[in-house]
């Protein structure tokens, strides 16, 4: 970019750029998600001034719109015209059987990690925000997801990154402005139809009008603070579930006495780390306390079944077994 088209540094621009600098790899390719939007785009610009000449993008398009293409290609030249390279655009096919949202993603990321792959990235960089953050939680709250919901998104996981979950989106919006940057407006982030657009447009802005400024904020405190629970959690959990689980035949045995002596809310997890990592399985919380009742309230009560695993209480042990899958027949032989 020549000298004279440089932005002004606004604060704005300052804040995108300094939340990026703190989030980038030592060394190696950094790739941005780029959707065109201005959370997205500003992230790019961001990505452009700091790593420069170790940044690229993808863009992805769903082909869920009419002229969905002509808006990646958009997307495209924009990126290129920040500096960054390589720049890709994915097509890819979105499963509209189930949630579109859920398909979306997936398809979305199965992209990003095949060109990660394929370019040897050293970190995946996603444009959440703040106010993503803040309706993440409340979404998990409204459904009772417990705290791994609750925590919201993990400013790094695995090869992806958020740098921006720090930054309101009005600063993103008001950063591309200050760039000279057009970004794009998706109609779906419009669209009453998706629950996390009434969220956005409903739901929040009544609880900043009958509570006060700050909600959004505190809600992305709230996941942040969850975050370092859990973290401290799982590794006391790893440490007394390898202390304590013994191998059996065809899975693991917790001894009922240790169970007992812990609170709730620790034999509870242990009792989900276990499972997740011996099976594979994430319990729901209705099935978790179903198992606990096997050590708090024993009445001589057999096996439980519970998705993928078979539990009983044997002697003083309880026994977590990978259930075998019966096979089922019609009656007509």
């Amino acid at each position: 970019m020549p000298e004279s088209a440089r932005p002004r540094l606004t604060p704005a621009v300052a804040d995108v750029r300094r939340a990026v600098r703190e989030s980038l790899p030592v060394e190696g390719l950094v790739l941005v998600a780029l959707s065109g939007g201005p959370d997205s785009l500003a992230l790019a610009a961001a990505v452009a001034f700091e790593a420069r000449g170790r940044a690229g993008a993808v863009v992805v398009d769903h082909q869920l719109q009419d002229g969905s293409d002509a808006v990646a290609e958009r997307a495209a030249e924009q990126a290129r015209a920040l500096g960054l390279d390589p720049v890709r655009v994915v097509r890819v096919t979105v499963a509209l059987d189930g949630s579109p949202e859920a398909a979306a993603r997936d398809a979305r990321y199965a992209a990003l990690a095949d060109v990660a792959a394929e370019t040897g990235a050293a970190a995946v960089l996603l444009g959440h925000t703040l106010d993503d953050q803040a309706e993440t939680v409340l979404l998990g709250l409204a459904r009772g997801s417990g705290s791994a919901s609750l925590q919201g998104m993990a400013p790094v996981a695995g090869p992806y990154r958020r740098p921006l979950l720090g930054i309101r989106r009005s600063t993103t919006v008001q950063a591309c402005a200050d760039a000279g940057l057009e970004p794009w407006a998706d109609p779906h982030n419009d669209d009453p139809a998706y629950t996390r657009v009434r969220v956005r447009r409903n739901v929040l802005p009544v609880l900043e009008a009958e509570l006060g400024p700050g909600v959004t904020e505190a809600l992305a405190r709230t996941a942040e603070q969850l975050r370092e629970d859990e973290e401290a959690f799982a590794t006391m959990i790893d440490e007394v579930a390898e202390e304590l689980a013994e191998h059996i035949d065809g899975g693991l045995a917790v001894p009922v006495a240790a169970l007992a002596a812990n609170p709730a809310a620790l034999r509870q997890r242990i009792i989900r780390f276990v499972v997740a990592s011996e099976f594979g399985v994430s319990l729901s919380r209705a099935h978790t306390l179903e198992i606990a009742r096997l050590v708090t309230d024993w009445r001589g009560q057999g096996p439980l079944d519970v998705p993928g695993v078979r539990v009983a209480r044997t002697g003083g042990m309880i026994e977590f077994r990978a259930r075998i899958a019966e096979e089922h027949t019609d009656g007509h032989g």
